[in-house]
């Protein structure tokens, strides 16, 4: 494969602090680059280097000469005036296949205006955006943020036959493991900044407890050097020879080379457990005939649930298709359309809302972590908001700082920092992943499996959704809503779903009785006849058809060649015109037959 980039030994730090110190990579062409680590390690300013969009304080960027290189922002921002046809256009190295571009990037309506659409919508055209740009290295921000899981799974099939190459930043660990052809983690435990592995996410993660494991040996024997090395020196060792003087020089340098080891092996991680209430209470929330609709579209109906104690259920289903709706039901601020809901004697809910409290820009850190003096309470006990801030990974230098200048991660852990010091029966979480690093992922995972009340979790990490959801309620977009014990059984039913062949339902025929007359069927000619008698089958072939020239046009090798494109784009809307045609001669010929 042919070279792309060669980074070489790239350093950036802001002020006096390191980011990363010699960096150095390859690129080549259909490699797929996942980087990872916690969060201020400098993923996002290693992503704007690569970009061109900053420049290194040491080091060497060198691009392909005529490199086409596109980005994909964390928070992508549009003009939210024009329509989605009109970035794509003016972003398209070839504006003709605009409609096709928006189509496989699930847009039905190219003049919906940027403003108007929702956090998911606009990261699938900021995507669709770098699509069209044809590029040779795709960057991408956090991509899986504000997409749902259908989403997610249309963007792994996209990369993982797109032929261009792409560099990713992103905390969805399947995401990882489904894409990346090679794996980086930036982190201050590695000697060079670094850890780099050829392979998707399980495989970075064996070789990464390899190198651990190696590292730990490595330093186990040199603390046994250092400890004899000690003991010389505490017999009085005097440098009056040069060979003496160069064992204490040796001695020296081990004993910094272990300081350095051991202060590199030091890792913190946020303690997130969230209080619970003593509730003995068996049904906290029960649901009964629920339904839920929206400008006039129904999302869910004939919902029964009760939510007790333990039960962690995870909601799943695309955008738009009610999840947020039904927490926001269960918390109290929407009243259902249809049905009851009963809620247990002053029930204590905790919401996270994926939108987030906003604190002021420039209240400090202190003040946020802790609103009304020096200390918070936690669980019953006092605790200055020192130690408090240390538990959320912030040292305490930062406390005077302004929370504006907080990265999205560091904001993150301020909400759930907040959320913590709520006693609660019932946990309602909307989105709460969104800027968490993995280190304080995997701890947000610990803290909600454990967490005694009932638990309800929006969420695209499915790996977090796998993780902590004893249940899922799956809900389709069309009014129904099901439960199923994991995400795979929902994933199941959704395939077996679309591969129905729903039919016109006929209008039931009234029993004949002595002084009915069968409706006349004399209206239909013989050739009509035979075509009704055959018409559900043909509709089914139709269908069939259809279904073949929509997975042809959205698949993602089809994006590489742009007359593929433009035939599968034609195949497909005949295809449509096909299925409509016959539905429509379906409802003539069966109103003919039955003699209205």
């Amino acid at each position: 494969m042919a070279l792309l980039m060669n980074v070489a030994s790239v350093t950036k730090q802001f002020g006096a602090f390191p980011l990363f110190t010699g960096i150095s990579l390859n690129i080549e062409e259909g490699e797929r680059h996942g980087l990872i680590g916690p969060n201020g390690a400098g993923k996002s300013t290693l992503l704007a280097i690569l970009g061109g969009r900053e420049t290194p304080d040491s080091g060497e960027v060198a691009p392909r000469k005529g490199l086409r290189i596109s980005f994909v922002d964390q928070d992508p921002e549009f003009d939210p005036a024009l329509s989605a046809a009109a970035i794509i256009e003016a972003a398209a190295r070839e504006p003709a296949q605009t409609p096709v571009i928006l189509g496989q990037a699930g847009f039905s309506d190219p003049a919906v205006l940027a403003g108007a659409l929702s956090g998911g919508s606009r990261k699938r055209l900021a995507i669709a955006r770098a699509l069209a740009e044809q590029p040779d290295l795709l960057l991408l921000d956090e991509p899986t943020n504000h997409l749902d899981i259908e989403g997610i799974q249309w963007l792994e099939r996209l990369l993982a036959t797109a032929p261009f190459a792409s560099f990713i930043v992103s905390h969805d660990r399947y995401f990882l493991e489904n894409v990346a052809t090679h794996m980086m983690e930036l982190n201050r435990r590695y000697p060079d900044g670094a850890f780099r592995v050829a392979g998707n996410y399980s495989a970075f993660l064996e070789k990464r407890e390899a190198w651990f494991e190696a590292r730990e040996k490595e330093r186990e024997g040199l603390a046994a050097r250092v400890r004899r090395e000690v003991e010389w020196l505490r017999r009085g060792a005097k440098a009056r020879t040069r060979k003496s003087k160069a064992r204490l020089d040796e001695a020296a340098r081990m004993i910094a080379s272990l300081e350095d080891m051991e202060q590199r092996a030091r890792t913190s991680t946020a303690a997130i457990d969230f209080t619970a209430s003593d509730r003995k209470t068996r049904r906290l929330i029960e649901l009964d005939s629920l339904a839920a609709e929206v400008a006039g579209r129904t999302l869910f109906r004939n919902l029964n649930l009760v939510l007790a104690p333990g039960r962690r259920l995870g909601l799943a289903g695309s955008n738009g298709c009610g999840k947020t709706t039904l927490l926001r039901i269960l918390k109290g601020d929407l009243a259902p359309s249809e049905g009851t809901i009963k809620r247990a004697d002053q029930l204590r809910i905790v919401y996270f809302d994926q939108m987030r409290e906003q604190f002021p820009p420039e209240q400090t850190l202190r003040r946020a972590l802790a609103p009304e003096g020096d200390s918070v309470i936690y669980q019953g006990r006092p605790v200055h908001v020192n130690s408090w801030a240390k538990r959320f990974l912030f040292r305490e230098e930062q406390l005077p700082q302004p929370v504006g200048s907080l990265s999205g991660g560091e904001r993150a852990r301020i909400h759930i920092a907040r959320l913590m010091l709520e006693e609660a029966d019932v946990l309602l979480l909307d989105e709460p992943t969104n800027d968490l690093d993995l280190p304080t992922l995997e701890v947000l995972e610990e803290g909600l499996a454990e967490f005694p009340g009932a638990m309800v979790l929006v969420t695209h990490d499915r790996y977090l959704m796998d993780s902590v959801a004893n249940g899922i309620l799956g809900i389709d977009g069309q009014g129904g809503a099901e439960l199923f014990a994991d995400l795979a059984q929902w994933d199941a039913y959704l395939r077996e779903k679309r591969t129905q062949k729903p039919l016109p339902e006929r209008d039931p025929k009234p029993p004949a009785t002595n002084n009915a007359t069968p409706p006349s069927k004399k209206k239909l000619s013989y050739l009509e006849q035979r075509e009704w008698d055959t018409m559900e089958e043909r509709i089914m072939e139709a269908e069939t058809r259809l279904e073949a020239a929509q997975q042809a046009l959205h698949a993602p090798e089809t994006v590489s060649d742009p007359a593929r494109i433009e035939v599968c784009y034609r195949e497909e809307q005949a295809a449509q015109q096909a299925v409509d045609t016959l539905y429509a001669r379906w409802a003539e010929l069966e109103e003919r037959q039955s003699g209205n």
